[in-house]
């Protein structure tokens, strides 16, 4: 399949894959894990939704598809709250925060 849909497929694909590679790599050269969590922001927010239209553009809309979307909302919703909760024990570890207190 040669249409448009296969190349617009392509290049989220590319854009997709290069946003989940390049956040990878960032977060390998961070020493301290505060700023890795910042990395994996692009490839939750970013990355994934690009990987998944790439899907939806080449397989067409489905079962599939709709599994595809429904895993990005998911990641997209779950992500921050993860992130949030590891930079909180993170803080709590490191003593910076009472490990008993509600903020």
């Amino acid at each position: 399949m040669t249409g448009p849909a296969h190349i617009a497929a392509l290049v989220c694909e590319t854009a997709g894959v290069a946003v989940v590679v390049a956040s990878a790599l960032a977060a390998l050269a961070m020493r301290r894990a505060y700023n890795r969590l910042h990395f994996l922001t692009p490839a939750t927010s970013l990355g994934a939704p690009l990987i998944a239209a790439a899907l939806v553009l080449e397989n067409g809309w489905g079962l599939t598809a709709g599994l595809d979307i429904l895993i990005v909302l998911l990641l997209a919703l779950s992500a921050p709250a993860l992130e949030a909760a590891t930079a909180r024990v993170l803080a709590q570890r490191a003593g910076l925060i009472d490990g008993d207190s509600p903020s």
